[in-house]
C-alpha cells in the first residue's frame, strides 16, 4: 500500500506539474486579437471592388479579394503572382495576343450566405474578368476593351487582346487594384448581384462579416488562407472623417492605426505620444485642379487662364505638412511614373503659369466678366481636400468669382464629380502607368457621363486623343515617352488643370502592431495588413 500510494502521490505530482506548465503556456500566450483603424471618410463608395473609387474602397478591397499578379506588399517596385503561379507570359497567333495564365491549385473562397467554401477555378476568374469588362458591372470596362477569355481546363485560362500591348500596359490591369480583383462566381450566382453588393465574397486574408455605413467595416479572418491562416482574429475599420476625433480615437487606444493628418506639425505632435510610431510611405498621390471645359463659362480659356492665374500653389502646400508634400507643376508627376514631366522642364517651356492677379482680372474682363461671376462647387471631407476647396474658394474671390462650397462625405464627392456636376474637380490619384493615367483623364472616351467608356476625364479633354493612342500602340519606350509629353503639353496650353502637388501617406501606429513585411510604397491606401500582421501582447499597463 505504501508503494502504491507514493507511485499515486508521485503521478498526481507529475500531473499537477504538467498542469501548472499548461496553464502557463495558456496564461502567456497571446490570442489572435482584432486590429482596430481608422479611416479619414465616412463610409465606403461599394463594396463591390470593381467599383472601387476612393483610397477607402482599395483598402477595404486589398484585404478582401486577390488577383492573379500582385504588387508584395509593401513594395510597389515588385510584382509577383497571386493566384497565378507565375508571372504570365504571352505569344502571337494571327495577329492576337494570347496570354495564358495558370493558376494556383488550392485557393478557397470565403464561405457565404448563399455558397460553402468551395475551389476557385477557371471558371471563376474568367467570371470576374468578363464582369469587369462589362461597363454595367465595373466602374474600368474601358481597361478591357477588345478581351476576351476562353477556358483551357479547371485551373487554366487564357486573356486574348485583339490589339497586343506590351506587358507594361497589361500585368497593372489584371493585378490589385481598381479593377483586379477576382470574385466569386457561385455568391453571385446564388445569391444575386444585388446581394453580393452588401455581401461580398473574395478569398483574401480577410472575409467580410457586416458592413455599417459611417460606422464600421468588420472582417473576419479567414482561416483557410491559402497563404497561412492570419494572426489577426480580425479587422475593424472604423470611418472617422473628423481629424481630431479620430486622434482622440488613438489617444484613448481605441485605435490601433489612424490613417494620418498633413497638417503642419500634425506628425512632430503625435511622434511625441508614448509608444506611437508615425510611418510615412509613397509612392503617394498627385493633385490636381481640372477646369471643367462643358460647364460655362469655363469653356472659354480666357476663364480657365484666369483661374489659374488666381491660384498660387504655396497656399495650397502651406495647409499640409511639408515632410508630406512637393510642387508638382506637370499633370502627371516624375517623381512617380515613367512619362511624367520635372517642374524645371515645365518652367522652362513657359507652361507654369504664376500667381497674377492684374493679369487674372484682365482675363476675366476680356472674357466679359469683368464683375465675375457665381458658381456651387462640391468638396470632400478629407482633409486635404476640404482644405484645398477653401483656399481655392478664397483665392477666386480676388477675381469676383464667388463659389459656394457645400461639403458633402468623400462617397457622394465621387459620385457629384462622376456626374458632371463640379466646374472644377480636384482629383488626388496614382495609377499603375502612365497610359491608365493619362487615359483615364484626358482620353475623350474617358469624358464622364458622355464618354464611350467613362471614367474621370472631368475637363472634357478632346485635345490629345491621338497623342494617347499613338503612345500607347508604340513599342519604343523613349518615342512612348515623348508622346505622353507632347500630350501634357498641350493640356497645360489648354488650360485644363492645375497641379498641385505631390502627397505621401502618413499612419500613427501602436509600437506593437507588426504589419508583417517592410513599408515602403503601396498602392492600396493604407500600409497592408495581410496574414502575416499582428498585434505584439500588450502590456496590462495599457
Amino acid at each position: 500500500m505504501v508503494k502504491r500510494d507514493i507511485f499515486f502521490l508521485a503521478a498526481c505530482g507529475i500531473l499537477a506539474v504538467c498542469a501548472l506548465v499548461l496553464q502557463a503556456g495558456t496564461a502567456g500566450a497571446q490570442p489572435p486579437q482584432v486590429l482596430r483603424f481608422a479611416v479619414h471618410t465616412s463610409g465606403l463608395s461599394h463594396l463591390d471592388p470593381h467599383f472601387a473609387k476612393g483610397s477607402q474602397d482599395f483598402t477595404y478591397a486589398d484585404m478582401v479579394f486577390n488577383s492573379l499578379v500582385r504588387y508584395v506588399p509593401g513594395n510597389l517596385s515588385r510584382l509577383e503572382p497571386d493566384i497565378a503561379e507565375s508571372i504570365p507570359e504571352f505569344y502571337i497567333k494571327n495577329g492576337r495576343q494570347i496570354w495564358t495564365i495558370k493558376l494556383k491549385k488550392g485557393i478557397f473562397f470565403h464561405p457565404g450566405p448563399f455558397n460553402p467554401a468551395y475551389e476557385l477555378t477557371a471558371d471563376d476568374v474568367i467570371f470576374s474578368l468578363k464582369k469587369t469588362a462589362d461597363p454595367d458591372r465595373s466602374g474600368i470596362a474601358g481597361e478591357y476593351t477588345g478581351m476576351t477569355f476562353e477556358k483551357r481546363d479547371e485551373h487554366t485560362l487564357d486573356i486574348i487582346l485583339e490589339k497586343p500591348i506590351s506587358p507594361l500596359f497589361f500585368l497593372p490591369i489584371i493585378a490589385n487594384h481598381r479593377a483586379g480583383y477576382i470574385v466569386s462566381k457561385k455568391a453571385i450566382q446564388a445569391g444575386g448581384y444585388d446581394f453580393f453588393t452588401k455581401h461580398p465574397v473574395g478569398t483574401g486574408p480577410f472575409m467580410f462579416d457586416r458592413y455599417i455605413p459611417k460606422e464600421k467595416c468588420v472582417l473576419n479572418a479567414h482561416s483557410a488562407y491559402f497563404r497561412g491562416t492570419p494572426q489577426l482574429a480580425g479587422v475593424e475599420m472604423h470611418f472617422i472623417p473628423d481629424n481630431d476625433l479620430r486622434e482622440a480615437a488613438f489617444r484613448k487606444r481605441d485605435m490601433d492605426l489612424i490613417i494620418g493628418v498633413g497638417d503642419a506639425g500634425w506628425i512632430q505632435t503625435m511622434e511625441k505620444l508614448p509608444k506611437t510610431r508615425i510611418d510615412v510611405f509613397g509612392p503617394g498621390y498627385t493633385g490636381l485642379f481640372h477646369l471643367n471645359t462643358s460647364i460655362k463659362p469655363l469653356d472659354d480659356i480666357r476663364v480657365r487662364k484666369a483661374i489659374i492665374h488666381a491660384l498660387d500653389r504655396d497656399r495650397f502646400l502651406a495647409v499640409s505638412n511639408r515632410k508630406l508634400v512637393t510642387p508638382v507643376l506637370a499633370p502627371m508627376s516624375a517623381d512617380f511614373l515613367p512619362g511624367g514631366m520635372e517642374n524645371d522642364k515645365i518652367t522652362a517651356l513657359g507652361l507654369n503659369l504664376k500667381n497674377d492677379i492684374p493679369l487674372a482680372r484682365q482675363l476675366m474682363a476680356d472674357a466679359g466678366f469683368a464683375d465675375g461671376f457665381s458658381i456651387t462647387l462640391y468638396g470632400s471631407e478629407k482633409r486635404l481636400f476640404k482644405t484645398s476647396y477653401e483656399v481655392l474658394q478664397q483665392a477666386l474671390a480676388d477675381i469676383n468669382i464667388m463659389v459656394d462650397l457645400k461639403i458633402v462625405s468623400h462617397s457622394r464627392y465621387h459620385q457629384l464629380i462622376r456626374q458632371n456636376k463640379n466646374a472644377i474637380v480636384l482629383y488626388v490619384c496614382l495609377r499603375p502607368n502612365a497610359d491608365n493615367y493619362l487615359r483615364g483623364f484626358f482620353h475623350s472616351d474617358a469624358i464622364v457621363e458622355i464618354g464611350k467608356t467613362p471614367h474621370t476625364n472631368f475637363s472634357h479633354c478632346t485635345s490629345v486623343d491621338k497623342l494617347l493612342d499613338d503612345a500607347r500602340s508604340e513599342i519604343d519606350p523613349k518615342k512612348q515617352i515623348r508622346l505622353w509629353e507632347q500630350a501634357q503639353i498641350r493640356i497645360l496650353h489648354d488650360s485644363l488643370v492645375f497641379p498641385i502637388l505631390d502627397i505621401k501617406y502618413c499612419v500613427a501606429r501602436r509600437e506593437n502592431l507588426d504589419y508583417g513585411h517592410e513599408l515602403k510604397t503601396t498602392l492600396a491606401g493604407y500600409p497592408q495588413f495581410d496574414e502575416r500582421t499582428r498585434l505584439v501582447a500588450r502590456q496590462l499597463s495599457q
